[in-house]
């Protein structure tokens, strides 16, 4: 099974926030996931980015693969600076 970490939209019509989740890459975008790993709410001012880093750091050494936008946003949030950081020990 290849897990990816991705984005799931939630919210109403015109009105997006998204869930940072951990998924099957063959499941639908908005289908069923593993677990919920974090918040994304573009709409606010700054973006609000919600991220549990010790669930993400471990997803990512167990081989899941973020999508582009995911990967910026474990770069802002810091995730991605631990997994990078764990991996090279």
């Amino acid at each position: 099974m290849a897990v990816k970490i991705r984005l799931t939209r939630v919210g109403k019509t015109k009105q997006p926030q998204y869930r940072v989740i951990a998924a099957d890459s063959r499941r639908a975008r908005d289908g069923r996931f593993i677990e919920i790993l974090g918040q994304y709410n573009p709409r606010t001012e700054p973006s609000t980015i919600t991220i549990d880093n010790d669930k993400a750091v471990k997803w990512l050494m167990q081989g899941a693969q973020p999508t582009e936008r995911v990967r910026k946003l474990l770069e802002i949030s810091g995730a991605w600076e631990q997994f990078t950081a764990a991996k090279s020990k």
